[in-house]
């Protein structure tokens, strides 16, 4: 069966590869419908994600059926309609057995650290499967972008009242946002793009949004928002060392700082007038856990998110190698690509 391989760095190709073997106890073999791109994707393209390993199959926003369960498999059988909790824990380690299952210590990501879902046909472990009759395909490759933003905000605790700045408006920063809403809390938005706070503001109904300029105005705009009290949580999306240095600034007295974006680069930041003197609490936020999983696919089939804007790119698996590239330019519009894999 076709696939598609990122042998290295800006090399894709398509490649030929055995269909999965019948599913061993605990396992399900799914067929894979559609595959949501996103910026790990992209990072990997670029070789600046520092997780990704090669050659590799990317993909790990599915939405998939299945096709076939192993032995003891109860929570879903052959037909189902499924979204794809795509970070594989061991079960086992210190971290796992506290059910933090996002970092467990021996973690694989699907399309990450192992091949994922650019392919007809793979086998998953049927605990990380999430059935979900009610939404399409699309909706299913959407849910794990949701989940990201979902485990951040509750990394950050935002309560009803409190200012929330979600710094980068990009699709992991918009899912943030979409669970800063449902808290209570006062919502900002900063990006350094305008067309992307004009989406924040037409299409997702925040009226406070600010053009960031990465340097000492960021924080006149931000005190001018909230009566010199700065924000109460700051959840940085951006992947850029310098945004997430002077997010600090940004906070509030006793404010929280969540780190979902994921910078190479060492952090510097001033501790002493900032940090000690605010007394900050610095979070940093990886993956989701399968709880989030239940709840996002309950909130859009209550119709309280609505994925309908979120797609904006629908792509051909064929034509995939040729259009990853374009998905990359600001100036194409694209919040989230969804990959349609052939029936």
């Amino acid at each position: 069966m076709q696939s598609l391989l990122l042998e290295k760095p800006r090399e894709f190709r398509f490649v030929e590869i055995a269909e999965p073997a019948a599913p061993l106890a605990g396992e399900a073999v799914v067929r894979v419908h559609a595959v949501g791109i996103c910026g790990t994707d992209y990072g990997g393209y670029l070789g600046k994600m520092p997780f990704f390993s090669y050659p590799r199959i990317p993909g790990h926003e599915l939405g998939v059926e299945v096709v076939a369960v192993g032995p003891g498999v109860v929570n879903v059988k052959a037909g189902d309609r499924c979204c794809v909790e795509p970070y594989i824990n061991c079960q086992a380690c210190y971290s796992c057995r506290r059910g933090l299952t996002n970092c467990c210590e021996h973690h694989q990501t699907l399309g990450v650290h192992c091949d994922g879902g650019l392919r007809p046909l793979f086998t998953v472990p049927a605990r990380k499967l999430h059935p979900s009759p009610n939404l399409s395909h699309a909706q299913n490759a959407l849910v794990e972008t949701l989940a990201i933003g979902c485990h951040a905000i509750d990394r950050g605790h935002p309560r009803p009242g409190e200012n929330v700045l979600i710094i980068g408006a990009g699709p992991i920063g918009l899912s943030a946002l979409e669970f800063a809403k449902l808290s209570g809390a006062r919502v900002i938005v900063m990006d350094m793009i305008e067309s992307r706070l004009a989406f924040v503001r037409d299409t997702m109904g925040v009226a406070d949004t600010l053009v960031a300029a990465g340097d000492a105005s960021d924080e006149q705009q931000i005190a001018g928002l909230t009566d010199g009290r700065m924000c109460d949580l700051v959840v940085d999306a951006t992947g850029s060392a310098a945004s997430m240095a002077n997010a600090l600034k940004l906070c509030s007295f006793g404010g929280r700082l969540v780190y979902v974006g994921i910078t190479q680069s060492d952090l510097v930041f001033p501790h002493a007038p900032v940090m000690h003197r605010r007394e900050l609490t610095i979070l940093a936020s990886r993956n989701a856990l399968s709880r989030d999983f239940a709840r996002i696919i309950g909130l859009i089939e209550a119709g309280t998110i609505d994925t309908g804007p979120w797609i904006t790119h629908h792509v051909p698996f064929a034509d995939t190698i040729a259009a990853f590239p374009r998905l990359l330019e600001p100036a194409g519009g694209v919040l989230k690509a969804v990959v349609e894999m052939p029936e």
